[in-house]
């Protein structure tokens, strides 16, 4: 098992968990709102047709040759109009600040993130960089250079 050291920053609630598999079998570890002392009995309001930064009071030592994921959880995705919006989301290893997710508001009401709001997931997942070369020409395939639907609905 690979280990990714948590650094818990000041508005990070004690009473919640650090980032944790709800089940045995699951490739994602959600993730909680964790806000400021200043928003925690409103919430955080995104409005309609906005994104949003929302902390999480966590920054995270990701080993070498991994990313982390960050990808939106499905309840959140069916039973509200909240996306995360670059999904995934990619945490480099070298980064060190605080993970935030970018959330977006899909629908035509103001949502709002509750403080311990389960927000994302996060899989760990292992990085291969590439080697960019020019080339002259590329291989032919069946597909050749059609995109976006070209090879049909079904």
């Amino acid at each position: 098992m690979n280990h990714v050291r948590l650094l818990v920053l000041s508005h990070f609630d004690r009473e919640f968990p650090f980032p944790s598999y709800e089940t045995k079998g699951a490739a994602g570890a959600d993730i909680r709102a964790s806000l400021p002392l200043e928003l925690r009995e409103k919430g955080m309001i995104i409005k309609a047709g906005e994104r949003a930064l929302v902390p999480t009071g966590l920054a995270m030592e990701i080993p070498f040759g991994f990313e982390i994921q960050v990808r939106p959880r499905s309840g959140l995705s069916l039973k509200t109009d909240l996306l995360v919006v670059n999904s995934p989301g990619t945490i480099d290893c070298d980064y060190r600040g605080e993970v935030k997710i970018i959330l977006g508001n899909m629908g035509s009401s103001d949502a709002v993130i509750s403080h311990g709001d389960r927000v994302a997931q996060l899989v760990l997942a292992p990085v291969t960089q590439a080697n960019f070369v020019e080339a002259e020409s590329l291989t032919d395939t069946d597909r050749g250079a059609g995109g976006f639907g070209s090879t049909g609905r079904n």
